[in-house]
């Protein structure tokens, strides 16, 4: 093997990547925008740039692919929908979430209190503070992060301002209304479903986990609605300690947190949480914050192979 057959091989080796990698994708991609694609305003475009200033896709990427099949991965990204990005912001790095269709997934004052300090929201997360950027930035940083999925996105974001100002009417119109309100909006027969699972200390140790990681941020220490992202949100957290004597069910606990609240910083945690964990923090705020529970009641049946048998069972 002499080294003119190294450095031959070598060279005909890295032309044949170059030419897959590199020539093939940029001849055979079309320019054609997607059929969710539309140009973006002034604003949004403000906001790119403030993206891109401060590295945002070294956390995040913004495309999804057949086996992204995970949190955001709404779509599959086309090449038609990076017809107007100069530089790409694709990303590779998914240190933090996916965003190529986060438009929608959140209302605006989620996101202001999100940029403000990631842990107001996301008790857990490795993202920096921002508000160094200031508030008029980061609403241009929103702007932009809020059309990401173009189409798909704006009727998010309308379905997220419509029920905003359901939420909002709801709320204004006293706690005896906004308790209404949404339990309303809870399908009948999660109404009357209990908690499944019975209360055990080792059931409301993990609840408690689960509310330190996600929900602390929001809903405060005791359950009163006064995290530090309060201030940020309207309408407000929902003080839990309203709720003793309102018909509170496991289930509703359940349908709320699986599903979220749309247009208020409610999230849904339907793609996190499993089934066991959303029980298990809704019992924890049942007992610590409501003051009762229906966990382990009527309806039962057959109980799960790792609780603690009950007399007769």
């Amino acid at each position: 093997m002499t080294p003119g057959f190294i450095v031959g091989g070598s060279l005909a080796i890295f032309l044949c990547v170059f030419f897959v990698a590199v020539l093939l994708p940029g001849i055979t991609a079309k320019d054609t925008p997607s059929e969710i694609f539309r140009p973006r305003t002034p604003l949004e475009e403000e906001g790119r740039k403030i993206y891109i200033q401060n590295g945002c896709s070294y956390c995040h990427s913004q495309y999804v692919r057949n086996l992204d099949w995970d949190l955001g991965a709404q779509r599959v990204a086309q090449a038609g929908d990076y017809v107007s990005d100069r530089p790409h912001q694709l990303g590779s790095e998914r240190t933090g979430p996916d965003l190529s269709q986060a438009g929608g997934e959140h209302p605006d004052d989620w996101h202001m209190a999100h940029f403000i300090n990631p842990r107001f929201t996301r008790p857990e997360s490795l993202m920096p503070p921002w508000e160094f950027l200031g508030r008029e930035r980061l609403l241009a940083l929103t702007a932009y992060v809020q059309s990401l999925g173009f189409k798909d996105a704006d009727a998010r974001m309308a379905r997220q301002r419509y029920w905003k100002q359901e939420a909002i009417k709801a709320y204004e119109a006293g706690p005896d209304a906004n308790v209404e309100w949404l339990h309303s909006h809870v399908p009948e027969p999660w109404r009357k479903l209990p908690n499944p699972y019975p209360t055990t200390e080792a059931g409301l140790l993990r609840g408690k986990r689960i509310y330190q990681s996600f929900c602390i941020g929001c809903h405060g220490p005791i359950g009163d609605g006064m995290g530090p992202a309060q201030p940020y949100l309207y309408p407000p957290p929902l003080n839990f300690t309203i709720l003793k004597g309102r018909g509170i069910s496991g289930g509703i606990l359940y349908y709320q947190i699986m599903n979220g609240i749309t247009g208020t910083a409610m999230p849904y945690f339907k793609r996190e949480l499993e089934s066991e964990k959303i029980w298990d923090v809704g019992n924890y705020v049942a007992v610590y914050f409501i003051g009762e529970t229906d966990a382990g009641g009527e309806p039962r049946g057959i109980e799960a192979s790792y609780i603690r048998p009950r007399e007769g069972k």
